[in-house]
């Protein structure tokens, strides 16, 4: 006589995987779609300035946000502050070109690793603009980083200095921490979502006149790439927002710098490109100095959280 089958188990009622389990796994997509996107913005470069990948990356974006932005356009569009929008998004699209331009010219690994300075540029930010109190950890933190920027880039040594692509990927990671402070002074009375409407549809519109200065139409299949680039670059946004809002934002945070590794990894298997000692050396100050930063952030915002 056959053995009985074990009963199956409900789906409602077998065990769920931990937040922060579920975290990581949001923020492991995350890092490979940024990855994903970054390889296709090295492998069209050559025949895509970065101006032209910036309009398509935003287009697809406003493409894949559009059903959501048509239910409430009113709602959407929504503000009592369009100047401080404007200014971020005119700021957020030259940073991203800068930032397309750097991640053309330089090695994945190096153009990943100096991204990462926007959490540096964002401890003299907070002290001028949003007003915060610095101490001497975050001061000490950032020059630190700072320290390994120079480590990477090695100026003065033969072969190394600032070149165009290193101070793009600097001025990138500049102007990303400006559109970073002023989100964290919208979102006192703005929605998340709001933001991201306005900064896709005003990034399209401040992307068409330098996009117009080296246009030229795509073939079918680059045009599929270029499309996949900016689906890409939305999915990888969602997927960071999501993993930071179910897990932990400490546990959450050493996630994101897996991109490094994957991204050595494209760079070697897909581009050839073998990091220096000196980029390692660098971008290991680098993150330490900003993970420091982030869990210190945190650690604040939780004794603040618990004294009120």
């Amino acid at each position: 006589m056959p053995e009985e089958a074990p009963p199956v188990e409900p789906l409602s009622e077998r065990p769920r995987l931990a937040p922060n389990v579920r975290g990581a796994l949001w923020m492991l997509a995350s890092a490979l779609g940024f990855t994903a996107m970054t390889t296709l913005i090295k492998f069209l470069g050559d025949d895509y300035p970065a101006a032209l990948q910036t309009f398509y990356r935003q287009a697809a974006g406003l493409i894949v946000l559009a059903p959501m932005i048509l239910r409430d356009w009113k709602g959407a569009f929504r503000t009592t502050r369009p100047g401080i929008l404007f200014f971020r998004s005119s700021v957020g699209t030259l940073a991203m070109i800068l930032s397309f331009y750097a991640f053309q010219v330089l090695p994945l690994a190096e153009a990943n690793a100096l991204s990462f300075t926007r959490t540096l540029w964002l401890v003299p930010l907070a002290f001028f603009v949003l007003h915060e109190k610095l101490g001497p950890l975050r001061i000490a933190a950032a020059l630190v980083g700072f320290v390994g920027v120079l480590v990477m880039l090695q100026p003065g040594a033969p072969g190394h200095g600032f070149g165009w692509g290193q101070m793009a990927a600097l001025a990138s990671a500049l102007g990303f921490a400006l559109t970073i402070t002023g989100m964290k002074v919208m979102t006192r009375d703005h929605s998340p979502f709001t933001l991201l409407v306005w900064s896709a549809a005003l990034g399209l519109a401040f992307s068409i006149p330098p996009a117009l200065f080296v246009w030229r139409w795509p073939e079918p299949f680059d045009l599929l790439l270029l499309a996949l680039m900016g689906v890409l670059g939305t999915i990888t946004q969602g997927c960071y927002i999501k993993g930071m809002q179910i897990g932990d934002a400490a546990a959450m945070a050493p996630i994101d710098y897996t991109r490094l590794v994957f991204s050595a990894a494209i760079g070697f298997l897909v581009f050839h490109e073998i990091p220096t000692w000196a980029t390692i050396a660098g971008a290991a100050i680098v993150v330490g100095s900003t993970l420091f930063i982030t869990l210190r952030e945190l650690q604040l915002a939780r004794k603040g959280r618990a004294v009120s």
